[in-house]
């Protein structure tokens, strides 16, 4: 297994054991930092001469952030049985 994914299993560990107070905390910060990235991305690209690959990395993190937003908030809601 690589790093990647073992880093990625054990956040879903960790994930599980939060509980609602901490989720919602979590997910704060994570909107934080996804918004940081984006200002960052968009300051890049005003430059003359851009570094596309420390964009694409911005923008591969942000991705993953998003995937990690949208694991928390349906922590938030809860089962429902029709």
């Amino acid at each position: 297994m690589t790093r990647a994914v073992l880093r990625d299993e054990a956040s879903v560990e960790n994930m599980v054991s939060m509980d609602e107070a901490e989720v919602r905390q979590k997910l704060a910060a994570l909107k934080v930092e996804h918004r940081d990235l984006d200002a960052a991305a968009e300051a890049l690209l005003c430059q003359t001469a851009p570094d596309q690959l420390l964009i694409a990395r911005l923008k591969k993190r942000k991705l993953l952030l998003k995937d990690e937003m949208a694991q928390l908030e349906d922590m938030l809601i809860p089962d429902i049985i029709a």
